[in-house]
């Protein structure tokens, strides 16, 4: 195998992995674990913080994934060259890197504007709204990694 395709495949799923993990780690364990020992003026906080370096790192992600994904295709000689689960694949992330971008551009500024302004009842309804799609994200995501894993077999 040619290294290339093995580097662009390794970078490709680096990027997926810290994407999607991210969202089931926040999802199911650090917003739980917040919700359950800190009162709304710590835990909104906390959750703004590690969104913060989290979305960092996904808009790094989804750079990666996109480059990677069409060099990959380019290699292939093609989207009339791929399997129907690169197209699936594509489709998926097309809507996924759309919630991402819907997140922040609406909720996400409103809810730092709101936690400046100590407003908790605000930044609790927009941290909710953000939970709601990355819960979205996330079940388009694992589809994502079946499709990639197991969309091959049909």
């Amino acid at each position: 195998m040619n290294l290339l395709p093995s580097l662009l495949l390794c970078l490709h799923l680096l990027a997926a992995a810290y994407w999607v993990g991210g969202m089931a780690t926040l999802h199911f364990a650090v917003r739980p674990a917040a919700v359950d020992t800190l009162q709304p003026p710590q835990r909104l906080p906390l959750m703004a913080a590690a969104l913060t370096r989290f979305f960092a790192g996904v808009t790094i992600s989804i750079v990666v994934l996109w480059a990677s994904g069409f060099a990959m295709v380019g290699l292939a000689g093609g989207f009339a060259r791929v399997h129907w689960s690169v197209h699936a694949m594509l489709t998926l992330a097309l809507v996924m890197t759309a919630v991402y971008l819907r997140i922040r551009l609406a909720p996400w500024p409103k809810l730092k504007a709101a936690l400046a302004a100590s407003e908790w009842p605000v930044a609790a309804r927009q941290l909710d709204r953000i939970r709601h799609m990355v819960a979205m994200n996330l079940a388009m995501g694992v589809a994502v990694f079946a499709v990639a894993l197991v969309g091959r077999a049909f």
